[in-house]
């Protein structure tokens, strides 16, 4: 009866990630992170083997730029119909579109020469940059309105694990192809990766939970269009104190893992032992992790799952001020880096199916973009020479133990969320079950 029992639970812990909608966001992740891959790691192998000087190597960061300005255009994924394809649906129409312009910017990207022409090539590269930051909103936006709440954790899961997979299989492609045929055909090969998510939209037709925005008529709602998605928002009961959570979860991670580097060089690890500890170990742990978080998800609910992954991460900066203390050991670097990428997993499923929970169906898109958007602009306000002057000032231990402190701030914040019922009253109509998400839980029951 045992084993049956142990049979079944595992089971059911298996049993969302094969139904349609998780398996439609895993395709929809592979494609998400492709055009990032592009213009990242494999672009530089690209420029140093075309003999481009490393100074001008770092103008390409204006591509990746890009990624953080999506929510000046997002509005439009949601409220303009793109004419003839609109037929399709808006999500649908917008995925073969948008996927369309990452192929043509990653064929145009293939085509140049930066021995020959430094600026088209970076211009090339921005181009990648603007068709791959609008796929991501339109791929974010059909993911958040195909799954139902009860999936949200599991499907954030399997978007995360189809991203990795996607941007490292692109990376790897397009190394190998390079060496044997040259980077034009590498690129051209790699355009391919944008079909999984178009041929996703089309084969699964437009979300049931889409909700078409109101009150958009032409050129003259263009305002509201804009203002729409933030106004309704910022209606709701605590939603200062929501974006307050937004924007400092992750302030402590994110100093913690600036400087992570520079403490393996100065500890003495070698290039070996970091790429199997720092890239093998951590690599594992966090798709384990990501599982996990769907699973946490999907047995203790959605408030729970995600207190536990900010406990969680705020614990993987001390581990990280345990090893500086320990000095030089392997053990305790697969330790550390083990349990942080173990935490990141977990955390990137709940707390990104928790802000998936909190858009409104009929901005999807816009709203999205923002709360994304505003998750990661703190981190970026917090530059590496700041943070490599702070451990100058007070050594890795105490730095580590400070990040952890920092981290705090985000638990107790969302713990008096949860005890005020606040977490569940902010939650937008993505996040709640409606008739339909109630007929389609009964039946996949």
């Amino acid at each position: 009866m045992t084993d049956t029992r142990a049979t079944s639970g595992w089971l059911a812990s298996i049993r969302p990630y094969v139904e349609k909608e998780p398996l439609a966001a895993f395709a929809l992740g592979i494609s998400s992170g492709f055009p990032y891959a592009m213009i990242g790691a494999t672009l530089t192998s690209r420029l140093a083997q075309s003999g481009i000087e490393k100074k001008t190597i770092t103008a390409f960061t204006l591509a990746f730029l890009v990624y953080n300005l999506k929510p000046l255009w997002a509005w439009v994924v949601d409220g303009v119909r793109l004419p003839g394809l609109g037929r399709l649906g808006q999500r649908v129409s917008w995925l073969v579109f948008a996927g369309a312009l990452v192929i043509a910017a990653v064929i145009n990207l293939a085509l140049v020469d930066p021995a020959a022409s430094i600026s088209a090539t970076v211009t090339a590269a921005i181009l990648v940059g603007l068709a791959g930051a609008t796929f991501d909103i339109v791929i974010d936006a059909y993911r958040i309105e195909t799954l139902q709440p009860r999936q949200m954790g599991v499907g954030s899961g399997m978007t995360q694990y189809g991203w990795r997979i996607g941007s490292v299989a692109a990376g790897a492609l397009a190394l190998v192809l390079a060496a044997r045929m040259g980077w034009t055909v590498a690129y051209l090969a790699c355009a391919a990766f944008a079909l999984p998510a178009m041929l996703t939209g089309l084969l699964l037709g437009e979300p049931k939970r889409h909700r078409e925005p109101t009150g958009r008529r032409g050129l003259g709602e263009i305002g509201a269009s804009i203002v729409g998605p933030f106004l309704e928002f910022f209606r709701r009961e605590g939603a200062l104190l929501v974006l307050l959570f937004i924007l400092i979860h992750k302030i402590g991670d994110t100093l913690g893992q600036l400087v992570v580097r520079l403490l393996f060089n100065d500890m003495g690890f070698t290039n070996d032992e970091i790429a199997v500890y720092d890239v093998g170990v951590g690599f594992w742990t966090y798709l384990i992790g990501i599982f996990v978080g769907g699973v946490l998800y999907a047995r203790l609910g959605m408030k729970r799952s995600v207190l536990i992954s900010l406990i969680l991460m705020a614990i993987s900066n001390a581990s990280f001020a345990a090893l500086a203390a320990a000095g030089h050991s392997n053990l305790g670097m697969a330790g550390a880096i083990g349990f942080e990428n173990f935490a990141s997993g977990i955390g990137g499923v709940t707390v990104i199916a928790y802000f998936a929970a909190l858009t409104d169906l009929r901005y999807t898109a816009a709203q999205y973009a923002l709360i994304s958007a505003g998750a990661s602009v703190v981190g970026r306000v917090l530059t590496g020479t700041t943070a490599g002057a702070m451990v100058e000032a007070m050594g890795y231990v105490d730095y580590y133990l400070l990040t952890t402190v920092v981290a705090l701030p985000g638990v107790v914040l969302f713990w008096w969320m949860m005890r005020t019922g606040l977490v569940d009253r902010s939650i937008g109509t993505a996040g709640k079950i409606g008739e339909g998400d109630a007929r389609d839980g009964e039946a996949a029951a």
